[in-house]
């Protein structure tokens, strides 16, 4: 089984769908910068080599609920508690698991892609989860 039949089995699981469009919408938030705009963020709150190394060619470092939360700020993780009917440290959980495999598929060069080849790649993805 591949990453995204296994991503697309821990949707189909229910509540995870509504995390992973969370996921999507971090990736796609152009006024946020985007993918490149995320590993920026979470490089400039010190966890830089682990979201690197998810858009790199090599193994996928771990990332904890606690620095999904550190990353993407508590604020960020309360809102998307509150869209998905989950409790913060459910949403943490299931980013930490869900984010490294998402932007490891949007970067298969090892680079992030800009513009149009993003926005095809997350359109191909979320077209495969559906």
């Amino acid at each position: 089984m591949g990453i995204l039949d296994d991503i697309k089995g821990k949707v189909l699981g229910g509540e995870q769908s509504n995390v992973l469009d969370a996921v999507m919408g971090l990736l796609g938030d152009q006024q946020a910068g985007g993918l490149s705009g995320l590993v920026q963020q979470f490089a400039g709150k010190g966890l830089g080599d682990i979201v690197t190394s998810w858009v790199g060619l090599g193994q996928n470092a771990p990332i904890t609920p606690q620095q999904v939360t550190q990353g993407l700020g508590a604020d960020k993780i309360n809102q998307l508690a509150s869209k998905t009917g989950l409790s913060a440290e459910q949403v943490a959980s299931q980013v930490s698991e869900l984010l490294p495999k998402v932007v490891d598929k949007l970067t298969p060069d090892g680079k992030i892609p800009e513009g149009d080849k993003l926005a095809k790649g997350m359109d191909l993805l979320k077209g495969f989860l559906k």
